[in-house]
């Protein structure tokens, strides 16, 4: 195992943290920039919020991924059996399906209202709605990555 492991295992944590990392403090951002009801603040973190999902969740994600299955495939027999590593493998697939169906398309949607609006435009009804809905599935999909720390950490079955 040696250090292949443990570099493998420590790539896997930064990626965990930058993406997880990002998702709350995103989170964070975009809704007390909703709070101001300012259109220019919410069309900047708007931006903002987009451009640190191509910087910091996406490759926080994929180091995620490939360190785990590199560590999973390389130093585990038949890792798919184990059942604390199928489950967080689970939660981390659907987190992304929520992310590639539903977020995604929302923040792009919402970018899109928000660069009419930047210049102090009035907000349209549409982009609240959007919001709401990133709102709740985002919730849920920065949850179900989270409910992994468990996962990975306590090995429960």
């Amino acid at each position: 195992m040696g250090n292949t492991y443990l570099i493998l295992k420590s790539v896997h944590i930064f990626g965990v943290i930058l993406l997880l990392g990002n998702l709350i403090v995103t989170a964070w951002w975009k809704l007390m920039a909703n709070r101001t009801k300012n259109p220019s603040i919410i069309a900047f973190a708007q931006r903002q919020v987009t451009l640190t999902d191509f910087v910091f969740t996406a490759p926080g994600a994929l180091l995620a991924i490939l360190a785990g299955d590199s560590m999973a495939y390389n130093f585990m027999a038949d890792s798919w059996s184990i059942e604390w590593l199928t489950w967080g493998r689970c939660l981390f697939i659907a987190s992304g399906i929520i992310w590639i169906s539903i977020l995604i398309p929302t923040q792009i949607k919402q970018a899109r209202l928000a660069s009419n609006f930047a210049n102090g435009k009035s907000i349209p009804d549409e982009y609240w709605k959007l919001s709401t809905r990133w709102n709740i599935f985002g919730t849920i999909a920065v949850v179900l990555p989270l409910i992994n720390i468990y996962w990975m950490v306590f090995k429960p079955i």
